[in-house]
């Protein structure tokens, strides 16, 4: 095959993407900012889109393990909570092992003044211990409940932008890793 059609082949090609919404409190605002990550990526057509809502439990955790594990990428759309993440998210994440295991992770996160980025750069070490590859790009909102209209859209139009260059990236390391599985075992 030339270079020219593996491009074309790659290009044809998805990758199954796994969004999880980090918040299980009543009154949450992540289903509103989940739902417009959602709507960005399923815009796209190089993904294949799972939502997974931590709110709606399965019960023992095989149904989220399996759906993880079938993911190419994952992108956790996380609250900041007392400068850290979601104790129900942390319990998610540990309930799992291989699942995580050479994915790419994303974030989108919101909150105050720090827009959940201090819950994003907790998440990257956990990510880290668990083998899994967290991409640079974050969509952040400051002051997130001003940030949306009532349309469930942000009101500043670089939102989308940044989601396409997280997006972006996690193509390009979905991708590779998925080629990178197929290949030879990963020796962690």
């Amino acid at each position: 095959m030339s270079s020219a059609a593996a491009r074309h082949e790659r290009r044809n090609d998805q990758y199954r993407l796994a969004v999880v919404l980090g918040s299980v409190r009543e009154g949450r605002f992540v289903t509103t900012v989940g739902d417009w990550f959602a709507r960005q990526a399923g815009r796209r057509d190089d993904v294949k889109l799972d939502v997974i809502d931590l709110a709606r439990p399965d019960g023992d955790g095989r149904f989220l393990g399996e759906r993880i594990d079938a993911a190419d990428a994952v992108v956790l759309v996380v609250p900041e909570y007392n400068h850290s993440f979601p104790g129900p998210l942390k319990t998610a994440i540990d309930s799992l092992k291989p699942e995580w295991r050479t994915k790419p992770v994303g974030f989108v996160s919101y909150g105050g003044r720090g827009g959940g980025l201090r819950a994003v750069e907790q998440l990257r070490l956990v990510f880290a211990e668990l083998h899994a590859v967290t991409v640079r790009e974050v969509v952040s909102f400051h002051d997130a409940w001003s940030e949306f209209g009532p349309d469930g859209e942000p009101v500043d139009a670089t939102a989308t932008r940044a989601a396409d260059g997280l997006l972006d990236q996690l193509a390009w390391w979905a991708f590779a890793l998925r080629r990178a599985r197929e290949d030879a075992p990963y020796p962690g």
